[in-house]
């Protein structure tokens, strides 16, 4: 999934965004109010993290601003600032949690499920094509009742192709999704992950689940049309 990470303090936001990305998720770094607001606006994310206190615009009045344009985007507000006054403008604003400095990774982590399971209700913790199972919380895969070792950048392009099954994906969707924004879309790496995919996905004796759609991407189904 793909997160908005606007933090003004440089060390903070490098140890949010290694943390993040070291569980799966794409991250696109803001320094200051004006630029989260332009890449919220410019571009479709799963989730936010905002820090309130930022240069030219705080985080509270980001989270107006978006939601003045229907953008809704889950928020978590990161703060130094824990009296309750600020914690009321945050989610009266439209914020969805917020978190006070110090936190830890994990707990960050756990409400940023939380907040992704309450935008979509209807999901389950789990997504399935055919006899491919994917579990969100453990991050556990298994084919065929056999379990399949991932890294988190292959559990986070499985994530996408099955979250769009059975329709193709792109190769510039799958970069924003799975990748962050300064990635270089020109490069074959997208290939060399679907290849190393398809040797843990697709077993000896097993139908293929994932197909090239030549002219589109990549598509995880049960069969080839």
């Amino acid at each position: 999934m793909r997160i908005l990470l606007a933090e003004d303090e440089r060390k903070v936001a490098e140890h949010l965004r290694v943390g993040l990305v070291a569980e799966g998720y794409a991250v696109d770094v803001a320094g200051d109010g004006d630029e989260a607001l332009w890449l919220a606006e410019s571009n479709t994310y799963d989730a936010m993290l905002l820090d309130i206190t930022m240069p030219h615009k705080d985080g509270i009045t980001v989270v107006r601003l978006l939601r003045r344009k229907k953008i809704l985007t889950p928020v978590i507000f990161i703060t130094a600032r824990d009296d309750v006054e600020n914690k009321v403008r945050g989610l009266d604003a439209g914020g969805d949690d917020y978190l006070t400095k110090p936190f830890s990774i994990v707990e960050l982590l756990a409400r940023l499920r939380a907040v992704l399971r309450r935008q979509r209700p209807q999901a389950t913790t789990t997504l399935r094509v055919g006899d491919l199972e994917l579990d969100l919380i453990s991050h556990a895969a298994q084919r065929g009742g056999v379990a399949i070792e991932l890294t988190p950048r292959e559990f986070a392009l499985l994530e996408f192709l099955m979250s769009n099954s059975p329709k193709p994906v792109g190769k510039t969707a799958i970069v924003e999704h799975v990748w962050d924004q300064h990635f270089d879309s020109e490069t074959n790496v997208v290939n060399v992950y679907i290849k190393m995919l398809r040797r843990k996905i697709d077993l000896p004796a097993m139908p293929p689940l994932i197909h090239t759609v030549r002219g589109v991407g990549f598509a995880l189904r049960e069969d080839e049309p």
